[in-house]
């Protein structure tokens, strides 16, 4: 796993309006510039935002680029929600977990 990497890309997203827009159009294109998993690339490809929550992304940075996804305030703690019980603990980062129960 890259969490840094994860991290760093969305970081730049979320800072960057002409990324968003080529990311938005071309994800692959933005993609091949950051050293990623397969399973953080299909996450972040789907968006699924709680397999990016359980993979250990910071909830701040992960916040913006959910709201860039479309998702709502309430969607996106639901999402991490979901996540936890889809994915089980947080792995990595932050807000690594071994309770199943998670930091939300």
């Amino acid at each position: 796993m890259s969490l840094y990497q994860t991290q760093k890309l969305l970081y730049m997203l979320n800072k960057n309006p002409k990324l968003q827009v080529t990311f938005l159009a071309d994800q692959d294109s933005v993609l091949k510039d950051y050293k990623l998993s397969d399973e953080e690339i299909d996450a972040l490809k789907k968006p699924d935002i709680g397999l990016l929550y359980v993979l250990g992304v910071n909830g701040q940075i992960l916040m913006h680029y959910a709201a860039i996804c479309g998702f709502a305030w309430p969607e996106y703690i639901q999402a991490m929600r979901d996540g936890l019980e889809e994915h089980g603990n947080v792995r990595n980062g932050l807000y690594v977990t071994t309770d199943g129960k998670g930091a939300i």
